[in-house]
């Protein structure tokens, strides 16, 4: 199984870094993602957010590995609880699939983006701050991979 987190934003706080590496770390080898950062594209108070999104989408569409399973986090996914999170990591893991999961940018994700999307999950109803989403996600991929080797993490 080879896992990808693509994600907008290359410039994280260091707290977003030292989260991100704290779980990355934990995971075994053949299940720690490769994190793919892409740049922001230009913001100012005038700028088009349609815009944004079509040009950090065409980022995101290059970044993204040829026949890999693609899921895009956004807003309107579907909830996923941990434990179905886990039997899709495990299921990943048996099938040897190539996952890349998407963060977009502040704006959110393109039209073209999400039509690529085999799944698209929300993490929470709640707006999260961009670079917490990061620290988030990987938390609950190693959370999901303690549920599978039946670690007590998660209890």
């Amino acid at each position: 199984m080879k896992l990808s987190i693509i994600s907008v934003g290359n410039k994280m706080p260091a707290w977003v870094a030292q989260g991100y590496d704290e779980y990355a770390k934990r995971l075994p080898r053949e299940l720690c993602p490769s994190l793919i950062e892409l740049p922001l594209a230009p913001r100012s108070k005038t700028s088009n957010r349609e815009k944004i999104k079509a040009q950090e989408g065409t980022q995101i569409i290059a970044a993204l590995s040829k026949k890999a399973h693609v899921i895009m986090l956004d807003v309107k996914g579907t909830s996923l609880s941990t434990e179905k999170l886990a039997t899709k990591l495990e299921n990943w893991q048996m099938s040897g699939i190539h996952a890349n999961i998407v963060i977009g940018g502040p704006d959110g994700l393109s039209k073209e983006c999400l039509g690529l999307a085999d799944e698209s999950w929300s993490l929470s109803a709640l707006t999260l701050p961009h670079p917490l989403v990061r620290v988030v996600l990987i938390e609950q991929l190693y959370r999901a991979w303690t549920i599978t080797q039946n670690h007590p993490y998660h209890k």
